[in-house]
């Protein structure tokens, strides 16, 4: 029973490591307090974004979305997404099956409500965009889940 315990606090402090020597890596550009964010996002953008939240499914304004152009994150404009990838989960957030810039977008472990998923954020500014998902289609079979407060669209 030690040994398992050992090995559990092993593997926890391993993961923690691991999620925080990314966050070091995320904000690489922009530079920001949470005060700052804070005051320049609205409460539901910064509880998103900041807080790692979810917006509720089929709420978001990129739901049902298509115009052609590009996704771009909300907290720093760092482009995400292409049109071309986006398509209808059906799980009430915009889908994608592609990143348009692989170095803009970091995974993290995400071990939160009692499963593993892997988070997705911002490179760039470290804001939470969403999950990713290895039940997509053709090509990438990966599913990009994101939510739409995290997104500004461009053509």
């Amino acid at each position: 029973m030690k040994i398992i315990i050992t090995i559990t606090v092993l593997l926890i402090t391993t993961v923690n490591i691991y999620a925080q020597s990314d966050k070091k890596e995320m904000n690489k550009d922009v530079k920001k307090t949470e005060q700052q964010w804070a005051k320049e996002f609205s409460t539901e953008k910064y509880q998103v974004l900041r807080q790692c939240g979810t917006e509720a499914p089929f709420t978001g304004k990129y739901v049902n979305h298509k115009k052609d152009g590009y996704y771009y994150c909300s907290g720093c404009g760092s482009k995400l997404f292409s049109s071309k990838t986006k398509y209808d989960s059906g799980s009430g957030w915009p889908s994608f099956y592609a990143l348009a810039d692989s170095s803009n977008v970091i995974e993290i472990v995400d071990e939160s409500l009692g499963m593993t998923r892997t988070e997705i954020k911002c490179a760039n500014c470290g804001s939470h965009l969403g999950h990713v998902f290895k039940d997509g289609p053709n090509p990438t079979g990966l599913r990009y889940c994101v939510n739409s407060i995290s997104l500004e669209f461009g053509e």
